[in-house]
This record gives C-alpha cells, structure tokens and sequence, in this order.
C-alpha cells in the first residue's frame, strides 16, 4: 500500500498512473477488510457495535479534514499540488509497519483454525504481562491445548459456505443488502443535485452534504440499534429507504401530471424541493443499511472464513459503488430505470431481512457449525409456541379400529342430534316434549 501510494505520486503518464493506483485500492480494500475482521473479534459482545461506530466517525472525520488538506496543498510552492496532495495522504501510513510487532494475530483465529502452538505462546505472553500465573489456573486451558498441539492447521475456504444449510442464505441476503444499499445511494446522490449550479461549487455542496449525511447516520445508528437490534435496525433503515425512493418516482410525477397542469413555476419548485427531502432521506437511510449489512455480516460469518464472507459483502459494495461511474459514462441514459430497479430491490431485500437472525448480545461463531446454529427468531413475542413442541406421552393401548356399521349408526346419531340442536325450545314444549339441561326433547326424542 505504500510503496504504490508513493509511486503514484510520481508516475509519468495516465497508464502508469491508472495502473499504480489501482494496486492502490486493491491494497487499501484488503487493508479495511483487515482492520474490520480484527476490530470484531477482538472486542466484547458489548462492545463491538460501539467500537464500530467509533471507527465510522473516525473515517468521516477524515473525510471531513480532506478539503482543508487539499487547499492547503495547493499552494505548495514545489511540484504540482496534486502530488504534494498524494504524497501527504500516504505518509501516516508508515506509522502501521510497526504494527505487525505492537499488535498481535487474533487469538480468536488462530484457536478455531488449529494454531494452537502459537496460540499457547500469545495466551503465555498476554498472561505474563499481565501479571497472570497460568501454572496455578483453575480453568486447566493450558493443559487441554497441550493435548491439542499434535494437530496440524486447519483452514476453511469460503468456497465450503455452500455445503451448509442457512449461513450461505444469510451471507446472499446481505449482499444484496450492501449492492441495493450502495447502489441506491447513487440515484439519491443524483437527484440531490441542481442541475444549474456551477460545477465547482456543486462539488464542494456535494461532498459536504455526503459527508454530513455519514455524521447523522452513525449518530442515528447507536440508539436505534440499542434499541431494535441489529435485524430490527437493518429493517427499519431498509423501509425507510424503500419509502423514500418510492415516493420519489411517483408522487413526484403525480403532483406533475395531476395537482399544478397549469402552473409550471410552482409545480418545478415542488418537485425541487420534494425531490430534494426524499434524496437526503434515502440517503441517510441508505448509509445505514450499507454499514448494518457489513456489520451483521462480521457477526453472523464463523471465525474460520470470517474474512471470506465479509469479503463478499464488501466487494457487493464496491459493485453497487460501481454503478455511479456507469451511469456517468452513459450520459445519464436510462437513469430513471437504474433507480426502479434498485427501488425493487429494496422491497425484495425487506422480505429477506426477516429470514436474518438477531447476533446482539451472542458470541461469535467460530466454526460452520457454530454458524449454522445462528437461526431466525421471530420479531414479535413467541407467546405459547414453546408449547407445540413439547411432547406429551399419552395412552393409546385402548383405542381401536371402529367397525364400518357401528361408525355409520354414529355418523346418523350425530346428523339427528344436529338437527335437533335447531329446534326452539318453544316448540319442543308445545309438542309435549321438555328442556332438559338447555336441550329440547320432542316426543320424547
């Protein structure tokens, strides 16, 4: 990452410069997805949607200071601002080489993957800094790992996710979740934009609203997700967004085509600022269905192909980021499809949510097994459904076979007995009969 970094600051023509730069991201995209895959299992239960959270704002708030970086660049009095720019965005990231010493390997992976020799000389080096004699331990985890330390490593491939019967649904399900979530933001990003402003300015407004829209997001995150879940979270961000780009395609051709014929000026200025509110709105809740999808991935996917699976949520992102140049090198053409099409996908995506189960407040799971043990819980209260599986033991030596005419005389005693349910009590008396226990007897019947 660096040494690409650095070389595009000083490539020579468009395909050096095309070619460095997307080793680039192709080095800062397998970065991300290490420092998220670590952060997750590193933290507590507790602590892992904060601690997330945490890096979102962290992220943000760089997206916040580029501006300033970039003017500050520009008047640089050696080389080209646009390298000056370069070469300052990449140098902190000399400060992660030492990392691989100040960090150690997750101690989670390397237990659920058969490191267990490695994992006993971590599990000695964080005891003795931390003052813990492990000769003296109760839990006796020493001695069971030396039992283990004959087997080799074992890795499971991503590939292996298809072989079982509900995590491969629920990783699908939340990349479709990240595609339509990234994908959608675009058409909302699209319809933001006033046509009339300058260019230069339009950028700059753009940017910062994006990146308001991130602030407000993650601030809406935190309770929301305390307070619903992680599925019930996802759910309502996708409503939201589902609503938000409906109402945008058709109530705005509806207050065109029917409400303001006759008065253009005021219809355009509806339009405007509807327009306007639905794009901030899914945008907002678009964010917040890109960052739960990735999140609920990192919770749900077993230790042993963790990275894998968040992998693919993250590349479904980067494809429906990829929609955005697309549609630019169209000419806009065929936009208003573009966002019908995302639009059902969000009303197919709210559908699937509810097969999701709910990770808040549960382990992670560390192998395929542990994975497909994480299975969909209703949202509403289960009330007395435990019941039905429950299993009584009843005696059923006494019960037999009914012979064929003992079940036509009672099929006929029962239809008599219907029918003389109907007659009124009134009319059993008048005809000598009684009421006996609420039931009328005619003649004696």
């Amino acid at each position: 990452m660096l040494v690409f970094g650095l070389s595009v600051a000083f490539s020579v023509n468009v395909t050096m410069f095309s070619t460095l730069r997307f080793f680039e991201g192709f080095c800062l995209a397998g970065l991300a997805l290490s420092l998220y895959v670590l952060r997750i299992e590193l933290c507590l239960p507790g602590w892992r949607f904060s601690m997330t959270m945490v890096a979102s704002f962290l992220k943000v708030g760089g997206q916040l200071l580029m501006p300033g970086v970039a003017t500050l660049c520009r008047h640089w009095p050696i080389g080209d601002d646009w390298q000056v720019l370069q070469i300052v965005i990449i140098s902190p990231f000399v400060l992660m080489l030492p990392y691989v010493w100040i960090f150690p390997e997750s101690l989670r992976w390397l237990l659920a993957t058969q490191h267990y020799k490695r994992s006993k000389a971590m599990m000695l080096r964080i005891a003795r800094k931390n003052q813990v004699d492990m000769t003296t331990e109760a839990s006796g985890v020493l001695a069971e790992l030396e039992q283990e330390l004959h087997k080799k490593p074992q890795r499971s491939c991503i590939v292996k996710m298809m072989s079982t019967r509900n995590l491969w649904k629920n990783i699908v399900v939340l990349c479709v979740n990240s595609l339509t979530g990234y994908g959608i933001h675009h058409c909302f990003a699209r319809s933001m934009m006033d046509p009339e402003a300058q260019p230069t300015a339009l950028c700059h407004t753009d940017y910062y609203t994006m990146a308001g829209i991130a602030v407000a997001t993650c601030l809406a995150l935190c309770p929301a997700v305390g307070l619903m879940g992680r599925r019930g979270g996802l759910l309502t961000f996708m409503i939201i967004t589902a609503l938000a780009s409906l109402l945008q395609l058709g109530l705005l051709n509806l207050i065109g085509k029917y409400s303001l014929r006759h008065d253009t000026v005021l219809r355009d200025t509806l339009n405007r600022k509807f327009s306007v509110a639905f794009s901030i709105i899914g945008m907002f809740s678009s964010h917040a269905v890109s960052t739960l999808s990735i999140f609920f991935c990192a919770e749900i996917t077993p230790t042993v192909i963790r990275g894998g699976g968040l992998g693919l949520v993250l590349a479904s992102a980067g494809f429906g980021m990829l929609t955005a140049p697309i549609m630019e090198l169209h000419n806009q053409k065929g936009y208003f499809l573009h966002h019908v099409i995302f639009a059902c996908c969000t009303l197919l995506c709210i559908i699937c949510l509810l097969l999701l189960p709910e990770p808040r407040g549960q382990p992670l799971p560390e192998s395929l097994a542990d994975g497909e043990t994480f299975t969909r819980q209703t949202l509403l209260h289960p009330g007395e459904q435990h019941l039905l599986l429950v299993k009584y033991e009843r005696d059923y030596s006494r019960v037999h076979d009914t012979p064929l005419h003992l079940t036509a005389t009672g099929g006929a005693t029962a239809a008599v007995a219907t029918a003389l349910a109907a007659v009124p009590a009134s009319y059993a008396l008048a005809t000598g009969g009684e009421v006996i226990g609420n039931c009328a007897i005619a003649n004696g019947v």
